[in-house]
This record gives C-alpha cells, sequence and structure tokens, in this order.
C-alpha cells in the first residue's frame, strides 16, 4: 500500500467534552503546519466546544499530510481534522 492508504486520520469524536450538548466544534489554533512533522502524543491543534477548549494530540508520528478543517472553522462531532502519514 501507498499513497492516502497509509494515512491516519486525526479525529474529534474521542476528544469531544462529555458534558457537551452541542455536535458542533470550531478549530481555534494549529500548533503544526501542513507538511509539518509531529510526533505521536504531541498537541496539533486545539479546538472549541460551548467555551470548552480541547487539545488534540497527533495520533501518529509522520508527516501532517493534510488539514482539512482550517482555523476558524466549524466542524461536527467526529469529523476528521487532518491526516498524518506515519514514518
Amino acid at each position: 500500500m501507498s499513497g492516502t492508504d497509509d494515512r491516519v486520520a486525526v479525529e474529534t469524536s474521542d476528544r469531544w467534552p462529555d458534558d457537551a450538548d452541542e455536535d458542533v466544534g470550531v478549530v481555534v489554533n494549529w500548533f503544526a503546519a501542513e507538511g509539518g512533522h509531529v510526533k505521536e502524543g504531541d498537541s496539533i491543534c486545539e479546538f472549541q466546544v460551548e467555551k470548552v477548549s480541547v487539545d488534540v494530540p497527533a495520533p501518529a508520528t509522520g508527516t501532517l499530510a493534510e488539514i482539512a478543517i482550517g482555523e476558524d472553522e466549524e466542524f461536527e462531532r467526529g469529523d476528521r481534522l487532518a491526516w498524518i502519514q506515519p514514518t
């Protein structure tokens, strides 16, 4: 396998605040740039739901291949924020 098939999704479902009534969040900040190297477990972005800020760790070590949801953009619970190409 090669190309996009190997990529790991940066998901939001498991990071969603338990007590949140809303199913829509907003990306506040990306700490890593598209094309940059990320390390598994390091915070790569932050999103906000109902005034609660949530850090999102990289699910794998590799290259941040694609940012699907940019800063200040809304997304729904379960949407993929980005893709990482593992190394």
